[in-house]
C-alpha cells in the first residue's frame, strides 16, 4: 500500500490531504475523496457515474463493494493493484478521478 500511495503523491499535480479511512490512505481533493489506496494496494477511485459501464469494459476496472455484495454506486470503482503497476496507467486513473472531482458531490449532500 504505501509503494502505491507515494507513487500517487509523486503523481498528483494538484493540491491535495491525505485520511486514513477505508483500511488505506485516502487522497482528497477539495475536501471530496479523489482516491483511495487499500492496503492491498488496489485503488478505489471516485469517477463520473456516467463513465463507469466504459470504464469497467474497456480500462478492467470493477464496480466498486463495501463489504461482499454491496455495491459502492456507480461513481465508485475499484481498479486493482496490477493495473496501476506503472506511473501512465496510475495516471490515468487520476486523471479519470480529477475530472469528476469539480462535480462530485460533497459530503453531506
Amino acid at each position: 500500500m504505501e509503494d502505491v500511495a507515494a507513487r500517487v503523491r509523486e503523481n498528483l499535480t494538484v493540491p491535495f490531504a491525505e485520511k486514513r479511512m477505508f483500511g488505506g490512505i485516502s487522497f482528497m481533493v477539495d475536501d471530496k475523496i479523489l482516491v483511495n489506496v487499500r492496503g492491498t494496494g488496489d485503488l478505489l477511485v471516485r469517477v463520473d457515474p456516467a463513465r463507469s459501464p466504459e470504464l469497467v469494459a474497456d480500462h478492467g476496472a470493477e464496480q466498486a463493494e463495501m463489504g461482499a455484495g454491496r455495491s459502492m454506486g456507480p461513481s465508485w470503482l475499484t481498479v486493482t493493484a496490477d493495473r496501476v503497476d506503472d506511473d501512465e496507467q496510475l495516471r490515468f486513473w487520476l486523471d479519470v478521478a480529477l475530472d469528476f472531482n469539480p462535480r462530485a458531490p460533497a459530503r453531506g449532500r
